[in-house]
């Protein structure tokens, strides 16, 4: 899709998911027409074209991370996010900072594997039918010469009621034998690892080392045909093809979210956690700047990965990275934090806004609900409110007073005799009262 946009249509986009941050929009779009680009360089030149990865500095909840999550899906772009306070440098027990590549092509097969599977997905259901019409009429005993005409006929004929029946779901019921696969992996060999990659490898290893065996299963026809379907799925597709595509799409246009980088900024360097926070930036320097990271589907170069790093940062500063890690984040952009008129224009604008999603997930209980405008001030009101005596956690303090708010509703909805409900602002005020009024917020889980 990105092909066919200008970075100008890309704020467009964004602009139906995301209130405000035009800063923000616009160096993402620009980051993101770069790759385009730079695929349209001669080879020698295009390798040097080297991403021009953003550091978004702003409160939690302003958009930071919805902004980048809708930047991967208009690029059809593997996308993940990880937090980097939750790294630790090589030698310290936790998560390895090359995971999150390991994680990103994992995602990358999965998406390039759902793509084969739609196109093949006919072909498999009519193999999968072919196979269970097999099952449901065995091959005749051979009989004389003479009788094979008739009995071939009489079998056809036989054949095409029974896919008329299997089409029209009347056969799902019933009960047939499948041979299923079932990966065998002695009990006891994988607990207690510690590391999740390692834990990953080896159960690969051990099914290779323990492929599995068929058992023989009764189930319904309409389970068995979802098995068959699968399996004529994998027999059509080929992984090697998959995975070469996975591969190409990570280095190509993965897009790595960094979440929390100040956590692992440091104003002095010295002892103790400075130090350990140091260790983690300079095990992420490699994978940011381009090095070949091992994968079970091969190795992997993150040269052209995009990595967009994001945090608070209000008692560290992005001069407080490393140097050279500050290096490889060329674009700083600054989001603004959230008033009430962000509030209101978040809870009806967006193509997914909270308050469309309520009055939809309602309609499914039957229930008719509507938000005057004067209830959705008072409750972006109450938001801003709670956030000034509370932890500011922006837009997402907007989910929890929603909740709060519809509880009620939410769970009598279908048995209420009155389908139509009308929120407006006295009806806020009433089922927020308490916690408006009440100075000790901490009790409430909002």
């Amino acid at each position: 899709m990105s092909d066919f946009l200008t970075p100008r249509q890309i704020v467009e986009e964004l602009d139906k998911y995301v209130i405000g941050q035009a800063k923000a929009k616009r160096a993402v779009a620009i980051a993101l027409r770069t790759r385009w680009r730079r695929q349209r360089l001669s080879e020698d030149l295009r390798d040097e074209v080297i991403p021009k990865n953003i550091i978004m500095i702003g409160p939690t909840g302003v958009g930071k991370t919805e902004i980048s999550r809708r930047l991967a899906r208009l690029s059809q772009a593997p996308f993940v996010k990880v937090e980097a306070s939750k790294f630790t440098e090589v030698g310290y027990v936790g998560r390895d900072v090359e995971s999150l590549v390991r994680d990103l092509t994992q995602l990358a097969v999965n998406m390039v594997k759902e793509e084969k599977t739609q196109t093949v997905q006919d072909k498999a259901k009519r193999q999968a039918e072919e196979r269970m019409l097999d099952i449901l009429l065995p091959t005749p005993l051979p009989r004389p010469p003479q009788d094979i005409t008739i009995e071939t006929a009489h079998t056809d004929t036989t054949r095409e009621k029974l896919r008329v029946q299997l089409n029209e779901g009347r056969l799902d019921d019933r009960l047939v034998e499948l041979d299923v696969k079932e990966k065998v992996v002695p009990v006891g060999v994988i607990s207690n690892i510690g590391m999740e990659d390692l834990e990953m490898n080896l159960k690969e290893m051990l099914g290779g080392l323990f492929p599995g065996k068929n058992k023989r299963r009764r189930v319904k026809v309409k389970d068995a045909m979802n098995i068959l379907a699968e399996e004529e799925v994998q027999k059509l597709i080929d992984m090697d093809e998959v995975v070469k595509e996975a591969i190409t799409k990570v280095e190509e246009s993965g897009i790595v979210f960094l979440d929390e980088i100040d956590k692992i900024a440091s104003r002095e360097r010295g002892h103790g956690p400075d130090v350990s926070r140091e260790g983690v930036q300079r095990d992420l320097l490699p994978i940011v700047e381009g090095s070949t990271v091992t994968t079970k589907y091969g190795p992997v170069r993150t040269d052209h990965v995009l990595f967009i790093a994001a945090g608070a940062f209000h008692v560290t500063k992005p001069s407080d990275l490393i140097p050279e890690l500050q290096g490889r984040f060329p674009i700083r952009v600054e989001l603004d934090s959230l008033g009430e008129r962000d509030f209101v224009r978040i809870l009806t604008e967006p193509k997914n806004a909270l308050i469309k999603q309520y009055i939809a997930l309602l309609h499914t209980d039957g229930v008719e609900l509507t938000f005057t405008d004067d209830a959705i001030k008072e409750i972006a009101a109450t938001a801003v409110a709670v956030n000034e005596r509370m932890e500011n956690i922006g837009a997402r303090r907007l989910f929890t007073i929603l909740e709060k708010m519809l509880d009620e509703i939410s769970f009598d909805a279908p048995d209420f005799p009155e389908k139509r409900f009308i929120i407006d602002a006295k009806y806020v005020r009433d089922r927020l009262a308490d916690i408006v009024k009440d100075q000790d917020l901490s009790r409430y889980i909002l």
